[in-house]
């Protein structure tokens, strides 16, 4: 009798043993440790028990171990609610909605599901987009009598914000007899999130008694994702804590929308910085075209021990591309390969359009061709690059490669390949692209593509054809459509055709003055003053004028950026020396000022020397003063380079021997001994 009393002592002691083990969640760490503890189960007759089989079924669900879940499940003879329960929150958590939905429907056939059911299976509905189901297990909860359960309401609340319907959501949130911290933040982020109504969200902020770090961050979030920065600011600083996700909230909200000082001031007065951080100040500095700050920064960043990620440098890349800093730009790919980073298809692609828009297409060729993964935006970063500065065969070879790899093109390609034709006055060429995107690729031409259609046939003379097509067009042109036949008009003087673009464009566009400029000079070389002076008087009258001119020039790694006849610059009266010097020189040579579009009402002495000052030409005249005899001087410029300025580049480059690289808005040209890229066709 004692030989049996120990045995069954033991037995129970076994048993006791393997539950607790089953309970605790830390000693169960690989496969072969759950094996063990189910061959024990085997052993011990405890391979029915639903307690036991639930907690392994728990265990293999952490493991992500859902098939072995599953397996035990199945040979289970009579599972309970909990063990149901287990398996169907098991694949929920381990992302197989569909597998927790079907045993769901295996249990509402044997077992009444519970409280514990309902939240795992409206969460695989919203998992899965099944609307329609979860409105039957809504449904449900009615005639089970749980429609007021507080957790279960919220992954309703959840459900229904998932879709849109936060109406819905609110009527059963306004239901609920009891609304915890998790449904009000679930609610309120439903409205913060899902349809911006930050009345209602704050209506419920301020009812609730109890307000943790997320639901401060949730409002604060809010007002900045609909851009009220003021009561963002105010919340932040009514907030009891603040953490980092909070800061950066606001950071970004500056980093987009707020003033330079105050965005630098924040930033500094964040008391642990973290990486998100770094790329808001960073981002918003090279928005704002602070490229030299938002270099020292990324140098700063990795002094405090925060490594860069792909954002960082995609957001500094794509900085100097906006600027043409091709040394800044150049730098920033030696620290990529000295720190071993790699080109992913991002960094690639940011480094090749960079190298593109920085007119060195050589290194933008080298680093494509050294992308392990190129996919179409890296495809069209080339094909762009190639195609705006002016290597329009080298875009149609580059083109047929990229079909020829297996990578189809989309509309982006297209348009790059259009622009090339444009460029060199390829019409057939451009005529059989456009006619592709439907024919091969089954797109419909956008917007986009028909304006660079009607522009490459109105640059190669054929305006009548032109015209034509805009009016053969299936949706209503646009002000780039009617833009590209008034510059066309422009290139072949032609008038009338002139009248009616303008009478188009005036109506699409109220505010930009320099479609109302182009026709000015349209009247002004036809010599017909009295429309000029009207256009002009039209011009104040709409309270709008031509842009200003800018242009900008990269001097060892810091951007010197001119305006026209400015002043402000530190070494301005060696400029304005070497101005002068530019100017007798070209006179030598020849040169004869472009006057027509300077404003009729000038003296002609007075015209040229307006001409002289353009910006591009104090850019070149610095490039001259500051840099080494033979460098290649590269300018951006904010318009598209005028006739004069044009001209006047192409002699420079021969006189002074200096390649020089001009990227407008359109374009680049590159001007070496005496000629230009671009073959005076432009």
């Amino acid at each position: 009798m004692g030989f049996l009393r120990s045995a069954t002592e033991l037995d129970t002691w076994q048993k006791q043993l393997i539950l607790s083990l089953l309970k605790s969640p830390k000693p169960i760490k690989t496969l072969n440790h759950l094996k063990s503890l189910h061959v024990f189960l085997l052993r011990t007759n405890l391979h029915q028990n639903n307690f036991a089989i639930g907690n392994l079924i728990t265990h293999c669900s952490t493991l992500y171990l859902m098939r072995y879940a599953a397996q035990l499940f199945d040979q289970m003879l009579q599972p309970n609610s909990f063990v149901y329960n287990t398996i169907i929150r098991g694949f929920q958590q381990n992302h197989q909605p569909r597998n927790a939905l079907c045993y769901y429907d295996r249990m509402v056939k044997s077992v009444r599901p519970d409280c514990f059911t309902y939240p795992f299976v409206i969460r695989a509905c919203s998992d899965l987009m099944e609307r329609s189901m979860g409105l039957c297990v809504h449904g449900q909860l009615f005639k089970v009598g749980l429609e007021l359960d507080v957790f279960i309401s919220t992954s309703l609340i959840e459900f229904y914000c998932g879709f849109g319907e936060v109406e819905v959501a609110g009527r059963v949130f306004d239901e609920l007899p009891v609304k915890d911290v998790v449904a009000c933040t679930v609610m309120l982020s439903g409205y913060v999130n899902e349809v911006g109504d930050m009345e209602r969200a704050r209506e419920l902020f301020d009812k609730m008694p109890d307000r943790d770090l997320v639901v401060w961050n949730t409002m604060i979030c809010g007002y900045v994702k609909v851009g009220d920065v003021e009561a963002a600011k105010m919340l932040f600083d009514q907030a009891p804590v603040k953490d980092v996700v909070m800061y950066n909230a606001i950071l970004g909200c500056y980093a987009r929308n707020g003033e330079l000082e105050v965005m630098l001031r924040f930033f500094h007065e964040i008391p642990k910085r973290d990486l998100v951080s770094w790329n808001s100040i960073i981002g918003g500095l090279v928005r704002r075209r602070r490229i030299g700050e938002a270099i020292k920064h990324f140098h700063q960043m990795q002094m405090e021990n925060v490594n860069p990620n792909e954002v960082t440098l995609v957001s500094i890349i794509s900085g100097c591309a906006q600027v043409g800093a091709l040394d800044m730009g150049k730098w920033l790919h030696s620290y990529i390969n000295r720190n071993n980073l790699g080109l992913n298809v991002l960094v690639g692609t940011a480094l090749v359009d960079m190298y593109a828009k920085c007119g060195d297409l050589e290194s933008a060729e080298y680093v494509f061709d050294k992308m392990p993964i190129r996919d179409v935006v890296a495809w069209n970063a080339m094909i762009m690059g190639f195609s705006m500065n002016g290597q329009s065969r080298k875009t149609m070879e580059f083109f047929k490669r990229m079909k020829n790899e297996a990578m189809r093109p989309n509309d982006v390609t297209i348009l790059g390949v259009l622009c090339a034709c444009v460029h060199a006055g390829l019409v057939d060429e451009g005529q059989k692209c456009f006619d592709s995107i439907s024919k091969e690729l089954g797109l419909r031409p956008k917007l986009e593509h028909y304006g660079c259609l009607v522009d490459l046939l109105g640059r190669a003379g054929l305006l009548n054809k032109a015209y034509e097509v805009i009016q053969s067009m299936p949706m209503a042109p646009h002000t780039g459509v009617w833009g590209a036949l008034l510059g066309a008009c422009k290139i072949h003087k032609n008038v009338d055709l002139a009248e009616v673009a303008i009478e188009h464009l005036i109506e699409l566009d109220h505010e930009d003055g320099g479609y109302l400029a182009i026709m000015s000079n349209i009247y002004a070389n036809a010599r017909r003053w009295n429309d000029v002076l009207r256009v002009r008087d039209l011009m104040i009258k709409k309270g709008v004028g031509k842009l200003r001119g800018c242009s900008s020039i990269e001097i060892n790694g810091e951007i010197h950026e001119f305006g026209v006849e400015e002043k402000i610059h530190p070494r301005a009266k060696e400029i304005h020396y070497m101005i002068d010097e530019i100017s007798n020189r070209l006179k030598m040579a020849g040169h004869v000022s472009s006057t027509n579009e300077v404003f009729f009402d000038v003296e002609e002495e007075e015209k040229e020397k307006a001409l002289y000052f353009h910006s591009e030409k104090m850019a070149v005249a610095f490039g001259l003063i500051a840099t080494d005899k033979g460098t290649v001087i590269r300018i951006v410029k904010n318009l598209r380079i005028c006739d004069d300025c044009h001209g006047a580049m192409k002699l420079i480059s021969g006189i002074f021997e200096r390649e020089i690289v001009v990227r407008d808005r359109s374009r680049f040209h590159h001007f070496k001994e005496g000629s230009c890229s671009c073959g005076d066709y432009w």
